[in-house]
């Protein structure tokens, strides 16, 4: 567990901080998602994710340190069993804080805290080169079974594309030889 800050603790001695803040992990991973207070969740979150990976290394070690700390082996068990494999692919933030408002009490900020056992979607990897320009690049070629109507329509789409180039190259050709505004024009007109 991460050492205390220093200056005054949530209600009392650092020790009571500690069984606070495993409480809180219990009642967490028991219900999934709780209600508190935003410094108790802000403390709470650390704690929680340490043994959310804990439970990800799942050897008997790890286990035995996850118990020090919360002390009930059924919400162990549940963390171990349940939790473990749904956050596996993550690499971290296994825990969302969400702000609720003010409690009408003490109008202390209240938050509630859930986990993240939603599925990961690994983010596509860019292929973009820092200093490679387009020209040099080739077009990636995709090996694709199609039908003879889809060629075809592929072929008559790409002979338009192609036809409406020679016009605009013809255009500046001969805008060129008029003597026309060619020279503001940028050399690289495809």
């Amino acid at each position: 567990m991460p050492t205390p800050t220093k200056g005054p603790r949530l209600g009392g001695g650092p020790a009571h901080e500690r069984l606070m803040l495993a409480n809180l992990a219990a009642a967490l991973f028991t219900h999934k998602s709780i209600k508190t207070t935003e410094t108790k969740a802000k403390r709470l979150r650390p704690v929680a994710e340490r043994l959310i990976t804990f439970a990800k290394k799942g050897d008997l070690h790890n286990r035995r340190r996850a118990l020090a700390i919360i002390g009930d082996k059924s919400v162990i068990h549940e963390l171990f069993t349940e939790i473990a494999p749904l956050v596996e692919n993550r690499d971290g933030g296994y825990t969302r804080i969400t702000k609720l408002g003010f409690r009408k009490g003490d109008n202390a900020s209240m938050v509630q805290i859930e986990l993240v056992l939603e599925p990961v979607t690994p983010k596509a990897k860019s292929t973009k080169k820092a200093a490679a320009p387009a020209a040099e690049t080739a077009p990636a070629v995709d090996v694709v079974d199609e039908t003879p109507a889809e060629v075809a329509a592929d072929e008559a789409v790409s002979e338009e594309t192609q036809e409406q180039k020679d016009a605009v190259t013809d255009e500046t050709a001969e805008v060129v030889a008029e003597g026309g505004p060619a020279q503001d024009a940028p050399e690289d007109v495809k």
